[in-house]
């Protein structure tokens, strides 16, 4: 099914259904860069503190005093020292036998997000709150989890050993961060340094995008289709003055033209081949013309010789019967001349017609049905601009039509309304059926009534009637309604 919308409508929502695609798929493909782009960063930045603090570690020195759990209390007293150059360890873990104890009585945190393993801790555990001390190891035995606390060694009773949490900060859930994780070589064998780096200013800047993203994306699109409502509307306007222009020529300006635009486009082209089609039909229309109004002209001697000759002939029923058809013959030739010069749009007089008097003198005329009585109604001093004999000849069909179609009677009404003379003529007879109320106005049209009661007449009177009432700048029309029978034409009066 053809689509109603105008191509103005169409063409904008096409331009802004594909920039509104274009913009998710970009606006998709920057989110998803920005995202990885911002977490490399922070994952290149985790890795900078890890070697950073994995450098300071292999440049240093680490001194172990490896204290021996025996159950003696005395045995703890002495305690492990840890020299990282001239910086102390900022943690320190806790991994294997737990004898092996890398021990500061003040650790100081250096990188609250750096940390220091003997051995790699995935993930890195976070506590709620501070880390619980683990319970008392037997000598010798290994622990299967590292601490990620710093620790000192206490004696408890009965020799046993404590280990107590050291300060240290807390690291959040492993999705909050990017995480690092580097080994270093020391004197005291592989430690690992596991680094952080936030990921909340990729959330900030994630968030900040969508921020810009979500009002700016619609609005740009509301831009978009004002533009491409405006460039379509401007681009199309040269084919809607040439629709323009077209709707207004009819078959008695065939000479007018459409504009053709500057642009050498589509548009341009068009109206040069609308030119060219126009030239050819006013061409051919001109030598219809001039022909019908050559033969009607041409036929106007010969039937006025031979109306003479029937009229000097003996007569009798056979010269009669011919007077008669050549008489029909005269009318139509008359009617067909006439027609060709209102086509031609030969120069019309243009003078002061008492159109009442002219109304009048027509109307009052004898004609072949003298039983139909024609009552008058004229207003006086009813003045327009125009041709007498035209105007005279509209008046004179429009009552032969009606006396030829009367049961018994017709009305002729003549009046001034709004500053026009309006021209009424009615008629008791058949009608006109509403389906046929501009089928009266083309030529050598008959309705069935009409050739039913009256084998006359060419179907021409209506056409000429309403030809000559256009010319003079007004129209003619069927008012009745149903199959009411009411001619009504009007004229600009002066």
């Amino acid at each position: 099914m053809a689509s109603r919308l105008s191509v103005r409508l169409r063409a904008t929502l096409a331009a802004t259904a594909i920039v509104a695609v274009a913009l998710g798929v970009a606006s998709a493909v920057l989110v998803g860069v920005l995202t990885g782009s911002l977490t490399q960063s922070a994952s290149d930045e985790a890795a900078r503190r890890a070697g950073a603090t994995a450098d300071v570690l292999a440049g240093g020195t680490v001194t172990l005093d490896v204290p021996t759990f025996d159950a003696t209390p005395a045995a703890v007293s002495k305690t492990a020292t840890a020299a990282i150059g001239a910086s102390p360890v900022s943690v320190v873990a806790v991994t294997g036998p737990l004898n092996k104890i890398v021990q500061r009585s003040e650790p100081t945190v250096l990188d609250p997000d750096v940390k220091i393993f003997t051995r790699p801790a995935w993930p890195v555990p976070t506590f709620p709150g501070p880390a619980p001390a683990p319970g008392p190891p037997s000598a010798g035995k290994a622990a299967t989890s590292p601490t990620v606390v710093a620790v000192r060694g206490v004696a408890g009773e009965a020799g046993e050993a404590v280990l107590q949490p050291a300060e240290t900060a807390r690291w959040a859930p492993g999705d909050s961060f990017a995480l690092a994780t580097m080994p270093v070589n020391t004197a005291n064998g592989t430690l690992f340094v596991q680094a952080r780096a936030s990921l909340e200013p990729t959330g900030e800047a994630l968030k900040s995008l969508r921020g810009l993203l979500l009002p700016g994306i619609p609005a740009l699109l509301l831009l978009v289709a004002a533009l491409t409502w405006l460039a379509v509307g401007r681009a199309l306007a040269p084919v809607s003055a040439i629709r323009a222009e077209m709707a207004d020529i009819t078959a008695s300006d065939l000479h007018r033209r459409v504009p053709v635009p500057r642009s050498r486009d589509e548009i341009a082209r068009l109206a040069e081949t609308m030119n060219r089609t126009l030239d050819r039909l006013e061409l051919a229309v001109s030598r219809h013309k001039r022909f019908v109004a050559d033969a009607a002209h041409e036929l106007r001697s010969p039937l006025a010789i031979l109306r003479t000759r029937l009229e000097l002939a003996q007569p009798g029923p056979l010269a009669a019967e011919a007077l008669t058809d050549v008489e029909r013959i005269q009318a139509l030739t008359s009617d067909l001349l006439l027609l060709a010069r209102l086509d031609a749009g030969e120069p019309g007089c243009h003078e002061e017609v008492d159109l009442g008097q002219v109304t009048a003198e027509e109307a009052a005329r004898s004609r072949p049905r003298p039983e139909i009585r024609v009552t008058l109604e004229v207003a006086a001093d009813t003045v327009v601009l125009g041709s007498a004999g035209q105007l005279r000849r509209l008046v004179a069909n429009l009552v032969d039509n009606a006396v030829r179609h009367a049961s018994s009677a017709v009305t002729v009404q003549l009046a001034t309304e709004g500053g026009e003379a309006v021209l009424d003529v009615r008629d008791d007879g058949p009608g006109i059926p509403a389906e046929h109320h501009e089928a009266v106005f083309d030529r050598f049209t008959r309705l069935d009534e009409a050739r039913d009661r009256d084998a006359g007449g060419a179907g021409l009177g209506l056409a000429i009637a309403r030809d000559i009432a256009v010319r003079h700048g007004g129209g003619l029309r069927v008012a009745g309604k149903d199959r009411e029978a009411w001619l009504q034409a009007r004229f600009p009066v002066i």
